[in-house]
């Protein structure tokens, strides 16, 4: 059925592990009458966890999406795309692309578990994005559950913006309105209480609204007024309405659906998407309009690798119309590709259709140009077009990985590249230096699942083992550094003198080459061969063989010999001038520090935190989730945490896991630097 840009509503139900977000994405469904059954976790038969690795271990691991057509909308029908994230902190990345890609984050939170450390995660996730936030409460009528503890428990997290559009009665069995409505009494109260509540909060909004309030009472609002003050709190953060649900056994679930039709924002009434046209300073924020009949401006915020259709690019429309036969750009390339079939996703089934309109969430297959992020559009007018990035955790886990059987190392070169097209946290490297394929990603049970991927669904068994960590080197001090190189063979010699000075920049500058060479000393045209010559003792270190950063090269004098001077000449007078001005400079080698986030039985802190005192960790803080588990915060250096995974589960009985981030580098400790140092020694002198 063709639906317009007002009547689409994008919702993604986000939360910490277990909330209950695809039990209620299923309940969803089947209110909407998508489904004709909702399937369970526990069966292995929800529309959302398709994946065989989903269905084993019993929890959702990538971003679902599928959509209803519900009849209770404003303007007639609303067409309803839901985004089903996964809860898990090791499975971030997919669940951050999606997340960007709609307009409201319905957060989940068990109504027994309460506000947990991914609620706080995910609340501030969206709100950085100018999401617009609601939040569900779930399983309100479950033993122990306490739904009036845990909305004051929202109000103290996240303010008193924090309010309840139904109100659980009757012991959870049923919801009441508290927003269009002013009668009755709930297990939380007279309803009139908290109507009055949310009503002061939407209207104090909107100077207009609030004089005819005061003027006029409730009864002199009329409803677009009320509406459009509705959406205003909804963008600027000023609400984040509650609603009570059930997702077991349906209570909540259609007064949920009424809501998201009614209340939440269509794509032309929520926050504007952060789109900028041009690159680095010349930047410019660039503004798409929800009209059908513009350009098309689309971005891609996931790839799938089906076995039956191949690569699949899923993307949400922001201006224009994407029909079947449109002839679309993928970035900045001059060959379009044409959409020979358009598809809505549905799970894992794919449904062809004709048009996808500005608000959309469509799909294409077979285009091989398509990558995550992509943006595409029907018109070089829009090229140099993307969207602000998402801010993604840097993947620090590391296991190096090779073929487990001869033959099969094209088949995993191949395999991981599609996995790493699915997972923005998920890198593969190559590390030149020690011939290893790396696979990064943010925790044990992140990788984990990928390798049973690589056996399962690309059949590739793998060998694995600890990758080598990613020390860097840099200098504490400026110093001054100068070689002269001259041979003589007989023939034409090489001539090249260089003087340089290097100095320290910030931790995570990089690296500068400034050239203030006066009077041609060293002619211009040798200058590049200097700088090759220092990037070349970059990569290979000056003292413990690890690429060096955070430093500038400044070359300031040298001599040349109009017949011998060669770029070779002073390729070698670059380096060895750097090597001798680094060692005079103080240098260090670094290594990198990770966030460390561990959550695991509250019952285990006294072990957990002895263990990482003994890994030279610094503790940053405890925080109780108030379901007898606790997450420490903690920053580690990245090479203390060898074979922490198994640690971690004979600690904890198997209960614990954790999640690491890139922090920053720092010096290693003056003992750890010479231990390094003689290692690579023989290894320098082998060479």
């Amino acid at each position: 059925m063709p639906h317009s840009t007002q009547q689409i509503r994008n919702v993604a139900l986000a939360g910490h592990p277990g909330a209950g977000k695809t039990t209620l994405f299923e309940a969803l469904l089947h209110a909407g009458g998508a489904i004709q059954t909702a399937g369970t976790v526990e069966r292995g038969n929800t529309v959302s966890d398709f994946d065989p690795v989903e269905r084993q271990r019993g929890h959702s691991i990538d971003a679902a999406i599928a959509s209803l057509d519900h009849a209770a909308g404003p303007a007639g029908p609303v067409h309803l795309n839901l985004v089903d994230l996964p809860g898990y902190p090791d499975f971030r990345g997919p669940a951050l692309a999606a997340l960007a890609a709609v307009d409201t984050a319905l957060v989940v939170v068990d109504a027994a578990g309460g506000v947990e450390h991914g609620t706080r995660r995910l609340m501030a996730r969206a709100k950085e994005r100018g999401l617009c936030r609601a939040i569900a409460i779930n399983r309100i009528d479950a033993d122990g559950a306490d739904p009036g503890q845990v909305l004051e428990q929202l109000r103290e997290a996240f303010g008193t913006c924090v309010l309840p559009l139904n109100l659980p009665a009757a012991g959870g069995t049923r919801v009441v309105d508290c927003f269009g409505q002013s009668d009755g009494d709930s297990d939380l109260g007279p309803v009139a209480d908290w109507h009055q509540r949310i009503l002061d909060q939407v209207v104090e909004i909107n100077e207009t609204v609030m004089d005819h309030y005061l003027e006029l009472g409730e009864s002199g609002l009329r409803g677009d007024e009320l509406h459009d003050a509705f959406e205003q709190c909804l963008r600027e953060g000023h609400l984040v309405p509650v609603c009570f649900v059930s997702a077991r056994t349906g209570t909540g679930v259609r007064e949920l659906l009424d809501i998201a039709a009614r209340l939440f924002p269509h794509p032309g009434e929520a926050n504007p998407p952060p789109f900028v046209k041009g690159t680095g300073a010349d930047a410019q924020p660039f503004a798409t309009r929800p009209d059908p009949d513009a350009h098309v401006v689309a971005d891609v915020f996931r790839i799938l690798h089906d076995p039956f259709v191949g690569k699949v690019g899923v993307f949400r429309v922001y201006q224009g119309t994407v029909r079947r036969d449109s002839r679309l750009f993928v970035d900045d390339g001059r060959k379009p590709f044409r959409v020979a079939h358009l598809f809505r996703l549905q799970g894992k089934d794919h449904v062809e259709i004709d048009e996808a309109v500005p608000g959309d969430i469509a799909a294409v297959a077979k285009v091989e140009e398509l990558h995550f992020d992509a943006v595409l559009h029907d018109s070089h007018d829009e090229d140099h077009i993307h969207l602000a990035p998402v801010a993604f955790p840097t993947p620090m886990f590391g296991l190096a990985v090779e073929a487990g059987s001869k033959g099969q190392e094209q088949k995993l070169a191949t395999a991981l590249q599609r996995l790493a097209e699915e997972d923005p946290c998920f890198h593969v490297e190559h590390e030149e230096e020690t011939r290893e394929t790396v696979v990064r990603g943010l925790s044990d049970l992140h990788l984990r699942v990928q390798i049973d991927r690589l056996r399962d669904r690309f059949g590739v068994e793998v060998r694995t083992r600890p990758p080598r960590i990613a020390y860097r080197e840099t200098i504490s001090a400026p110093a001054e550094g100068h070689y002269r190189h001259r041979k003589q063979t007989g023939g034409a010699g090489q001539f090249g003198e260089v003087f340089l000075r290097v100095e320290p920049l910030p931790r995570g500058a990089g690296f500068e080459f400034v050239d203030e060479v006066k009077g041609g000393v060293i002619p211009s045209q040798f200058l590049p061969a200097v700088e090759k010559g220092v990037r070349q003792a970059l990569r290979s270190g000056a003292i413990a063989g690890f690429p060096m950063q955070d430093l500038r090269v400044v070359v300031y004098d040298g001599k040349h010999h109009p017949v011998d001077s060669k770029e070779v000449a002073f390729v070698v007078a670059g380096r060895k001038a750097f090597l001798d001005a680094v060692l005079k400079a103080g240098p260090q080698v670094l290594e990198p520090v990770v966030d460390l986030e561990v959550h695991a039985p509250e019952s285990c802190m006294g072990d957990i935190s002895g263990g990482l005192a003994a890994k030279r960790a610094r503790i940053n803080g405890t925080d109780a989730t108030g379901s007898g588990d606790v997450v420490v915060s903690a920053q580690v250096p990245l090479s203390e945490l060898e074979g922490y995974a198994a640690e971690l589960k004979s600690v904890t009985a198997g209960r614990g896991r954790y999640t690491l981030d890139f922090s920053h580098y720092e010096p290693v400790p003056p003992q750890v630097q010479q231990a390094l140092a003689a290692a690579w020694r023989p290894r320098q002198d082998d060479d």
